[in-house]
């Protein structure tokens, strides 16, 4: 094993870039062999700017999922949209991610003239592969390499691993000469609060629809270690009473259902038993909120 702060290892930050739900999270997921990112099909699912550590015999990438390049409409979503443009300035190199299946977009179209802007080298990875025929992935291809922004066209598919390994061995290249950011193990530099209360806010947005998703934030207000389990005291928060109402149900089914695929998904994260108290509050226009976004490290 080549020593991480020894002579010829490299590493450097990679921010991955493309229109909401192209596979972002998923991708960064398989790069690390574990999962840094929530998953889900709702726009802005994403919120932060998650680095995920892909360690390699003698290179590590920190793998930056950004959020997905959209129109801001309101403070969280022009957060979200400064730090997409300042990661992709700022890091080591930048993966623009396609969604093979709906092709090149004015969406896409947007990204590139941002890309075009800066001075790093550009890899795209056309993914959904595996849902495509052959002439559509000869086309989709062809869309990707006219952009005139890659020497280098990925297909690949994250959900099922497919071409990640030549595309995670193109990107060592392109990251330069250095001792590891992050102790080999690492997968992400998440808080742990932070992991958790977004692995709640996964089943949210898998059970919840039109506007509650994006009105949902979570937070993890106390984790409790015991001996033999962990007590988890969250808070979801919504911005109408509404919004609160759909998210509790009917009788407490809805808040019942979340909060048991939730415990699930913390006990195989903290790999002990899980007591989830989970509690629904009204934060009003929180999204608008600048002092509510610092709070939330939404920067």
């Amino acid at each position: 094993m080549v020593n991480p702060e020894g002579p010829g290892t490299r590493s450097g930050f990679v921010a991955l870039a493309g229109r909401p739900n192209v596979g972002k999270s998923t991708l960064t997921n398989a790069m690390v062999g574990r999962k840094v990112a929530i998953v889900s099909d709702k726009p802005q699912t994403t919120r932060r700017a998650i680095r995920g550590v892909a360690t390699l015999e003698d290179a590590q990438l920190v793998l930056v999922d950004l959020p997905g390049v959209q129109r801001p409409r309101d403070a969280l979503t022009s957060r979200m949209q400064a730090r997409v443009e300042r990661e992709v300035a700022e890091d080591d190199a930048v993966l623009f991610v396609l969604n093979g299946e709906e092709g090149v977009g004015p969406g896409d179209r947007f990204i590139v003239s941002v890309l075009k802007r800066v001075d790093v080298p550009v890899v795209i990875a056309v993914n959904k592969m595996d849902r495509l025929n052959r002439t559509r992935t000869v086309e989709v291809l062809s869309e990707a390499a006219e952009l005139g922004i890659a020497q280098e066209v990925f297909p690949i598919s994250a959900r099922t691993g497919k071409g990640v390994g030549p595309l995670l061995e193109h990107l060592r290249g392109l990251i330069p000469e250095g001792p590891f950011y992050y102790p080999e193990a690492a997968g992400s530099d998440q808080a742990q609060e932070v992991l958790l209360a977004e692995l709640i806010r996964e089943q949210i947005l898998r059970r919840t629809f039109q506007e509650v998703p994006h009105s949902v934030e979570v937070v993890v207000e106390d984790i409790e270690e015991r001996e033999d389990d962990t007590i988890v005291r969250a808070r979801a928060w919504t911005e109408t009473d509404s919004q609160k109402a759909i998210l509790i149900g009917k009788g407490g089914a809805m808040i019942r259902t979340i909060g048991t695929a939730a415990r699930h998904a913390l006990q195989q994260e903290l790999a002990t038993k899980v007591h989830l108290d989970l509690r629904v509050d009204v934060r009003r226009k929180w999204r608008a909120d600048e002092r509510m976004l610092d709070r939330l490290g939404i920067d």
